[in-house]
C-alpha cells in the first residue's frame, strides 16, 4: 500500500488475536502498522508483533529488493511492535536503530542489549535527515508509555503518530472509526489526558495532511473530526447527550428498577440511553459509554458489607482513567443494611467535577410505593434539562431564571437573517421587577451589537461552571461577521425563532428591546423578558470563576511585557499602546496587566 510516493506500508493484519493486551475483546482483530520511507537513506518505522516476524521481513525485502535500510526508527517499545527489532537489527547488520534513551533502555530490558554503536539517541526537536525527507521527533511520554517519540515528516506532511489516533480492528474489516477508536482510547490512553492535551498543543504548529498510527486506518481526509475527537476525549469533555445506566442484579428487582427508570427518561425527552450489565456486557463498552455520554445513573446491590464486584470493578476502571466532568446517581438495593450508594459514592469522591444527583433511589428488597416515587423523582431530576430544552415540554415562563443574572459570563444570541451569531457578555443586569426588565451592554466594536440594533432580539444564554474554554474560544476570540459560530453545533431554538446553546447553560431567556441608551463605546440594551427557561441546576458561571478554573494559564515564562486578563494574549514590549485591542478577545487596554 502507498500511503505516499515515498511512504510505503508494510504492516500486517492479525485475525488470530482474541483478547487484545489481554483483556480487550477484539473480534475483528487488530492491525499491527509498520511503513518504510523510501529516500536517499532508508528509514523504516516500527516493527509489529512477534508471530508476524516472516510476513513482515517478507514484505520489507520485496520492497526494497538488493537496496539495505539505514535505519529503524522505534517509536513505541510495547512487544507488539518492538518485537522484531532484534530480528531485523541482525538481518540488516548495516542499521542504525534511532530512538528516545528510555527506549533505548528498554531494548536492554527486552533484548539484552542496546546495539551500542548502531543507535542514534534522539530526543524533543531533533531531526534526521533522509534526503529528500526530513523528519522531526516529539516527545509524547505517556501516550502511552514514557518512552514514546513521534515522528512527523515535513516533505509529506504525516505524523507517525504511534498508538495515537490508533483503533482495534484489522485493516481488511471494513467498520465505523470512532466507535473502535473510542473503545480503544479510553482503555489503553483513557488515564492521560493531559499527555495527549499536551501533544495535540505540539501538534498545532504542524501542518499534518496524513496521521499514520501504529494500529488502525491511514488517516487522511478531514483531519479536524479525528483532532476534534482526541480534543474531547482528552479533556474529559462528554462528547454527545446520553445517560448511561450500569447495574447488576441478582434476583432481577434492580433490573427491574433499571428498566422501569429507562422508559421514564426516554419519556422525559433524554437522547439516548445506554444499559449494561455489568455481569454480561463487555466491560471496555460500558466504560466508553461511560466517558462518551454526560450522565450515569450506577445501580446495584449491596453484598458482603460492601458492593457487587462487577459494580466495583466498572467503578475502579473508571476513576483510574480519571473519569470526571459527569453528572452521577446512584440506585442501591438491599434487604437488611443498604450501603451500595454510600460505597459507590466513596469509590467517586476524589474524581473531580463530579456532579452528584440529588435524589437516591432506595430499594429495600423490590420496588415500593417509596422506592418506585424516588424513581420519577430521579428520572425528573435529570432530565430537567432535556424537559426544558423541547417546546412541547418547557416552562416558557419560569421567571427563576432572572436569580441566575449575577456578575457572570453569558453568550447572547442574534440573527442577522442569514446566519445565527453569538457572542460573549459580562454585562447584564436586571434593571426592574415590575415589569421585569433586563439591561445588557455590548461594544459597538461586535457585529452583534448591529445586529441586535437592527432586530430588536436576542437570547441571553446563562453560562454555567461545566462551560469549558472551548465555548469562550468560539463566541469570544473570532467575529460573526466572517465565521459561522454554529457550524459544528446543533442548536435548538426558542419560541422568536432565535438560537440557544444545547448544553453549558443553565438557563436563557428571550429578550425583546424596549429602550437603546447610547454608552459611547458601548450601547445599553434594556428588554424585556418574552420567554425564560432554567435548563439546569448548576451554577452560573462568574467571572471570577472562569479565571480560576477555566482560562488555561498564559505562557508568560521568560516573556517581558503584559497579558489579556480575559483570553491570555501576550503582547511582549516595554509598554503597552493605549489603543491596544487584543487580536484574540477583542478586549481594549484596560483588560491587560503587566506580565510579572
Amino acid at each position: 500500500m502507498d500511503i505516499t510516493n515515498d511512504i510505503k506500508y508494510v504492516g500486517v493484519n492479525d485475525h488470530e488475536i482474541d483478547l487484545f493486551e489481554g483483556q480487550y475483546d477484539v473480534p475483528n482483530g487488530m492491525a499491527y502498522n509498520s511503513y518504510v520511507i523510501m529516500d536517499e537513506k532508508i528509514a523504516v518505522m516500527d516493527t509489529v508483533d512477534a508471530r508476524f516476524k516472516h510476513e513482515w521481513l517478507d514484505k520489507i525485502g520485496a520492497l526494497l529488493g538488493d537496496r539495505q535500510p539505514d535505519y529503524l526508527i522505534v517509536q513505541h517499545m510495547e512487544p507488539d511492535h518492538s518485537a522484531n527489532i532484534a530480528n531485523f537489527m541482525q538481518l540488516y547488520p548495516g542499521v542504525t536503530v534511532v530512538a528516545s534513551e528510555k527506549a533505548l533502555a528498554m531494548m536492554r530490558q527486552f533484548f539484552g542489549t542496546d546495539f551500542e554503536g548502531r543507535n542514534l539517541v534522539i530526543k524533543e526537536g531533533d531531526t534526521l535527515s533522509l534526503g529528500t525527507h526530513t523528519l522531526s521527533f516529539v516527545a509524547a511520554p505517556m501516550v502511552h508509555w514514557p518512552e514514546v517519540m513521534v515522528t512527523y515528516d515535513e516533505h509529506d506532511k504525516v505524523l507517525f503518530s504511534a498508538d495515537g489516533f490508533g483503533k482495534f480492528g484489522a485493516l481488511d474489516v471494513d467498520e465505523d472509526w470512532a466507535c473502535e477508536a473510542r473503545r480503544y482510547y479510553f482503555g489503553i490512553v483513557g488515564k492521560y489526558g493531559v499527555q495527549v492535551q499536551k501533544l495535540l498543543k505540539k501538534a498545532e504548529g504542524l501542518d499534518i495532511q496524513t496521521i499514520c498510527p501504529l494500529h488502525g486506518p491511514i488517516l487522511k481526509e478531514n483531519l479536524g473530526y479525528y483532532l476534534g475527537l482526541y480534543k474531547t476525549w482528552s479533556s474529559y469533555e462528554a462528547e454527545s447527550e446520553g445517560i448511561v445506566i450500569a447495574y447488576t442484579s441478582v434476583y432481577g428487582n434492580t433490573k427491574k428498577a433499571v428498566d422501569i427508570l429507562a422508559d421514564k427518561l426516554r419519556a422525559k425527552g433524554c437522547p439516548k440511553i445506554a444499559l449494561h450489565d455489568l455481569a454480561r456486557t463487555d466491560m471496555a463498552e460500558a466504560v466508553e459509554d461511560a466517558f462518551r455520554y454526560n450522565k450515569l445513573i450506577l445501580a446495584t446491590t449491596t453484598y458482603n458489607a460492601d458492593i457487587f464486584p462487577f459494580m466495583r470493578e466498572f467503578i475502579e476502571h473508571l476513576t483510574e482513567r480519571n473519569y470526571q466532568n459527569r453528572t452521577v446517581a446512584f440506585i442501591e438495593n438491599g434487604s437488611w443494611a443498604p450501603l451500595a450508594a454510600k460505597v459507590m459514592k466513596g469509590m467517586l469522591e476524589n474524581s473531580k467535577k463530579l456532579t452528584f444527583a440529588n435524589t437516591t433511589v432506595k430499594i429495600l428488597s423490590a420496588l415500593n410505593e417509596e422506592s418506585s416515587a424516588q424513581l420519577e423523582a430521579l428520572a425528573e431530576e435529570l432530565c430537567c434539562d432535556y424537559i426544558a430544552q423541547h417546546t412541547e415540554t418547557a416552562d416558557k415562563n419560569d421567571l427563576t431564571a432572572l436569580f441566575n443574572i449575577g456578575y457572570g459570563l453569558y453568550v447572547v444570541t442574534s440573527n442577522d437573517g442569514k446566519k445565527d451569531n453569538g457572542l460573549i457578555v459580562n454585562t447584564v443586569s436586571q434593571v426592574t421587577n415590575t415589569p421585569n426588565r433586563v439591561a445588557v451592554t455590548i461594544n459597538k466594536a461586535n457585529y452583534s451589537h448591529h445586529v441586535i440594533k437592527q432586530t430588536g432580539v436576542m437570547n441571553l444564554n446563562c453560562l454555567s461552571t461545566d462551560a469549558p474554554f472551548k465555548v469562550f474560544e468560539i463566541f469570544g476570540f473570532q467575529s460573526g461577521r466572517t465565521v459561522d459560530k454554529f457550524a459544528n453545533c446543533e442548536p435548538l431554538r426558542s419560541d422568536n425563532g432565535l438560537v440557544f446553546l444545547p448544553k453549558y447553560i443553565n438557563s436563557f431567556m428571550s429578550l425583546k428591546v424596549e429602550q437603546y441608551v447610547d454608552l459611547d463605546t458601548h450601547g445599553m440594551f434594556i428588554c424585556s423578558i418574552t420567554e425564560a427557561r432554567v435548563i439546569s441546576k448548576v451554577e452560573t458561571m462568574t467571572y471570577t470563576y472562569y479565571q480560576k478554573n477555566v482560562k488555561p494559564k498564559p505562557d508568560t515564562e521568560g516573556k517581558k511585557g503584559f497579558v489579556c486578563k480575559v483570553c491570555g494574549y501576550v503582547y511582549e514590549g516595554d509598554e503597552l499602546p493605549d489603543d491596544i485591542i487584543c487580536p484574540l478577545c477583542k478586549h481594549g487596554a484596560a483588560d491587560f496587566e503587566p506580565i510579572e
